[in-house]
């Protein structure tokens, strides 16, 4: 059994936690908090083992009686892989402490590219990462696009994509990010940093632009790719529904936007309503002289979490693409 390590424990650190847990071939060995908030209080009622993730706020845990286990260290060297998934920019201060015990991690898209041999999507360059010490598992976004864009360049060609990204405000929690009442180019210059990421997973022309809006629900994007064949409609969809990782909304479930995509996934039974699939508008599939165009909604809190799992098992080479992205979407219940 693959035992892994998690350090943090918020919107992705805990979900992946729970996803580690359902795989027949991993065990939880901890989770790492920095504070004893409402976060570790779920890690402590879902029996996690609970480390302080800064050794000097121990007695605040002592405080407030929340047992631990001990200091990230120790987590770390009872590890055979760490999970980073604290703040951005945090990983790469924590960089060295996994090098110490000779630990290998993997890091989440808010971390700059250098600070891992590779950056990740399952779909797109799993067997890079086989046997790598450092993995960045890239951002939501960044893993949504490369998801599309693989089995379109593999089946068609991609002479060049364009991406507007409509981007959620923040995530439900966040109440640091508002209240929101506006619109906002996002960054203002182009392009978005979503196209270059793209660029260190996968070798496509592409350029993206964002914008932010008051909402927590999920991203939005609108697609163009210019396709090296001129298929029909019918058969992109065809390849998209053949992915396991995207969901091709059917048009009769008259599902018409983000807020219905979560309730449909709360009403499917999926924990916290989580999207781990693209879900891409089947009606939105138009394929005009070669050039393809649809929309395509992102669950940002969501959709690295098979990914993470995914490279857990490159990372110490116990299975290939197929065998382990099986098993992963298998114990998750993937598919809508």
């Amino acid at each position: 059994m693959l035992q892994v390590g998690i350090n943090g424990f918020g919107t992705i650190g805990k979900r992946v936690a729970d996803a580690v847990r359902a795989q027949p071939d991993m065990e939880v060995v901890g989770v790492a908090k920095t504070r004893p908030n409402y976060e570790a209080e779920v890690a402590v009622r879902k029996g996690y083992p609970l480390y302080a993730a800064v050794p000097d706020r121990i007695e605040r845990f002592e405080d407030e009686g929340v047992e631990l286990a001990g200091t990230v260290d120790e987590l770390v060297a009872a590890s055979d892989v760490v999970v980073d998934a604290c703040p951005s920019g945090i990983g790469a201060e924590n960089e060295s402490l996994y090098e110490g015990y000779d630990t290998p991690a993997l890091f989440q898209g808010g971390e700059d590219a250098d600070v891992a041999d590779v950056s990740f999507t399952a779909r797109a360059n799993y067997d890079e990462a086989v046997g790598a010490d450092a993995v960045r598992v890239v951002s939501c976004n960044t893993t949504g696009l490369c998801r599309l864009l693989t089995p379109l360049s593999e089946e068609y060609g991609v002479e060049k994509a364009r991406v507007t990204l409509v981007r959620r405000g923040g995530d439900p929690s966040q109440s640091s990010r508002g209240p929101i009442n506006d619109i906002l180019p996002d960054p203002v210059t182009v392009p978005s940093h979503h196209g270059p990421d793209i660029q260190t997973v996968m070798d496509v022309d592409i350029d993206t632009v964002g914008l932010k809006v008051p909402a927590t629900l999920m991203h939005v994007h609108s697609v163009n790719v210019s396709l090296g064949a001129d298929p029909d409609a019918a058969e992109v969809r065809d390849l998209l529904e053949g992915e396991d990782r995207i969901f091709v909304v059917p048009e009769s479930f008259d599902i018409d936007g983000a807020g219905k995509l979560k309730d449909f996934a709360l009403d499917a039974g999926r924990p916290r309503g989580d999207l781990w699939e693209n879900c891409v508008w089947g009606e939105s599939i138009t394929v005009d002289d070669g050039d393809l165009y649809l929309f395509q909604a992102i669950h940002q809190e969501s959709d690295v979490v098979p990914e993470n799992v995914d490279a857990l098992r490159a990372v110490a080479d116990q299975a290939d693409y197929e065998e382990s992205t099986a098993t992963t979407d298998d114990a998750l219940g993937m598919g809508l």
